[in-house]
């Protein structure tokens, strides 16, 4: 339960950073953040989540979120978008602050999940 109670956190989170770079930036659909901010939390929660952060660090789990929003914001926008002049720069803003959002989310992760004893 903990881990669906986490992905909700997380989804919301993204959703609404989302929907104020791309909603109101680039005119995106309610649909289209849906899809991405869908794919990109599920595929952050098992890489970034579960595998890298109990290995390494929170800087390193961060950073490979942004990386990896980054890519796929901007990629996943070049297909649903249809305005995308200056998509990359959306792409790299949301995902900044979708990394400083991680920031924080893998200390609860850490804590309340998957019960690291370590400080991140």
């Amino acid at each position: 339960m903990e881990h669906v109670k986490a992905f909700v956190i997380k989804g919301v989170m993204s959703f609404i950073i989302l929907y104020f770079v791309l909603g109101l930036g680039f005119h995106a659909g309610f649909g289209d953040l849906l899809l991405i901010t869908l794919l990109l939390g599920l595929l952050s929660y098992i890489a970034g989540d579960l595998m890298i952060l109990p290995k390494t660090s929170n800087l390193t789990a961060t950073a490979s979120d942004f990386i990896l929003s980054f890519f796929m914001i901007w990629g996943l926008g070049l297909i649903l978008f249809d305005y995308t002049d200056s998509l990359m720069a959306g792409s790299l803003f949301a995902a900044f602050l979708i990394a400083m959002g991680e920031w924080f989310f893998h200390s609860y992760m850490a804590d309340k999940v998957l019960r690291i004893n370590r400080k991140i």
